[in-house]
């Protein structure tokens, strides 16, 4: 009786120290950035972020505009959702949450970057973050799960289903190529029912569905049409101080075939190679 009284204190000093340590590890943390990302349990400032200007994003204007509205809530002190941005590769979806940052810093916000390899640890994150009186957004880029991943877990609790509330300082931006987060197959519908003449999902696109479905806020991006990848063509040319012929029109077209897409990231991808081309 004595052992077990003895361990049953240990726990009760051990579950004090989990509440008192976050605060003390996060007394010496260098508050001045604006970016950050988190790497080793701990937050480390980018001096040199990227910068982005939502207003030289080209075809996606409706994306961006609804993105910083929701963003402009959370700034005010509103409620604000959660986002997930989902679709083809290369068509802006990081560029407009990046862009965030530098719209709405000079009023406070901050952004901190956390990779898939994180995301279990987005407790510990949030919980340093809500010691700060500053707006924090977690940027998570990329971001996919395999269907034998359990770290997607702690993304979903953390949005809802937790006992420990989001805080009102942080939201999360998530940027995917799969709508759901997570790999669909075939067998997922094959696996549905029909009952009393309604549709009742499989338990497995119920799972997948479940973390998505935790987004408060859904933004889909599609490929560029022809027409629209040269425009970004043209734009980013611009800034090098070249002009869109007949010629480097030709050459963009060959250049997008040849890698299988026609999007945003392979545009300037194209004006650089361009540039390279025409350097004496």
């Amino acid at each position: 009786m004595k052992t077990d009284k003895l361990f049953q204190r240990l726990d009760d000093l051990l579950d004090r120290l989990e509440v008192i340590m976050p605060a003390e590890k996060t007394a010496d943390q260098d508050w001045s950035f604006h970016a950050y990302r988190w790497r080793k349990s701990q937050l480390q400032g980018v001096a040199d972020y990227h910068l982005v200007d939502a207003s030289e994003l080209l075809y996606i204007e409706r994306q961006a505009e609804i993105l910083s509205k929701n963003t402009r809530q959370f700034m005010l002190g509103h409620p604000a959702n959660n986002a997930l941005l989902w679709g083809a590769r290369g068509t802006g979806k990081s560029s407009i949450i990046k862009a965030q940052l530098q719209q709405f810093k000079d009023e406070g916000l901050c952004m901190v970057e956390v990779s898939k390899k994180e995301a279990e640890n987005l407790f510990d994150i949030i919980t340093t973050l809500s010691l700060n009186d500053r707006k924090y957004i977690i940027y998570m880029d990329d971001l996919s799960f395999e269907s034998d991943d359990e770290s997607y877990k702690a993304l979903k609790a953390t949005l809802e289903g937790s006992i420990q509330k989001q805080p009102d300082n942080v939201l999360i931006y998530t940027t995917s190529n799969r709508r759901h987060l997570m790999p669909e197959s075939m067998q997922d519908n094959l696996d549905s029912s029909v009952q009393d003449g309604q549709l009742h999902q499989s338990d497995a696109i119920e799972e997948k569905i479940s973390l998505s479905d935790r987004f408060g806020l859904w933004l889909s991006f599609h490929p560029f049409t022809q027409k629209q990848y040269l425009g970004v063509v043209e734009q980013s040319l611009h800034k090098f101080k070249l002009k869109l012929t007949d010629e480097t029109r030709t050459e963009a077209l060959r250049f997008a075939t040849q890698r299988g897409s026609r999007n945003g990231r392979i545009a300037n991808q194209f004006a650089t190679y361009w540039l390279g081309s025409n350097l004496n």
